[in-house]
C-alpha cells in the first residue's frame, strides 16, 4: 500500500511556475503507486494567526477558515510536499500563513515522517533558494518525528509556463516516485 502524499501548492497564479512543479512531483508520486492530493492556498481563504496560542490547548484553530481543514489533511497525511515561489529570498506569504496556521500540529500525534520542498524563482543563482529551505527546515524541526527529505530548485523562471523543459521537471517527478 502506498503513501498519503499532501502538496501545498501556494502559487498565487493558476498553472503558475512552482505549481507545475508540484504536478510533476504529483506524477510521479502516483507512478510510484502513492495517493496525492493536491491542496491550492490561492483557492482558499486564510487568515493571519493571531498567535493566542488556543489551538495547543483546543487542538485546533479557533480561527474557521480554510486553514482547519488543511491542517487536519497535513495531520492524516505520511508525507508533506511544500511547493512556493520564492519572494525576497522566502517562501511566499500564503505558505509562510499556512505553516504558522498549521501550529496545532505542533503538540499533536501527527502521521507526516517527511517532507519536501519545491520551490521557484526568477533568478538562477543556488543561493536565492536558501532562504525558502532555511524557513521550511525550521517548520519541520518543530516536529521530531519528520525530516526534509528532499528539495528541488527550478531557478531562471519567472512568466507563466517559464519552467516548461526545465531539467527541475524530471528531478521532482523522480523525487516523487521515491517517496
Amino acid at each position: 500500500m502506498g503513501k498519503a502524499v499532501l502538496i501545498v501548492s501556494s502559487s498565487p497564479r493558476k498553472n503558475g511556475n512552482s505549481e507545475t512543479l508540484a504536478d510533476a512531483f504529483a506524477k510521479g508520486a502516483r507512478e510510484a503507486g502513492h495517493s496525492v492530493e493536491t491542496v491550492r492556498l490561492r483557492e482558499k481563504q486564510l487568515g493571519f494567526c493571531k498567535g493566542c496560542l488556543a489551538c495547543l490547548k483546543m487542538g485546533h484553530c479557533v480561527i474557521q477558515d480554510d486553514a482547519v481543514g488543511i491542517v487536519a489533511k497535513m495531520h492524516d497525511a505520511d508525507v508533506l510536499v511544500f511547493a512556493t515561489p520564492v519572494y525576497y529570498y522566502s517562501v511566499c506569504g500564503q505558505l509562510k500563513t499556512m505553516l504558522d496556521r498549521a501550529n496545532p500540529l505542533f503538540d499533536s500525534d501527527y502521521s507526516f515522517t517527511e517532507a519536501y520542498l519545491l520551490a521557484t524563482a526568477a533568478e538562477s543563482g543556488r543561493s536565492t533558494f536558501d532562504g525558502a529551505e532555511k524557513a521550511v527546515q525550521g517548520w519541520v524541526d518543530c516536529f521530531p518525528r519528520c525530516t526534509l527529505a528532499g528539495t528541488v530548485f527550478a531557478g531562471g523562471v519567472n512568466g507563466v509556463g517559464d519552467i516548461a523543459g526545465h531539467p527541475a521537471l524530471e528531478q521532482a517527478r523522480r523525487m516523487g516516485m521515491g517517496v
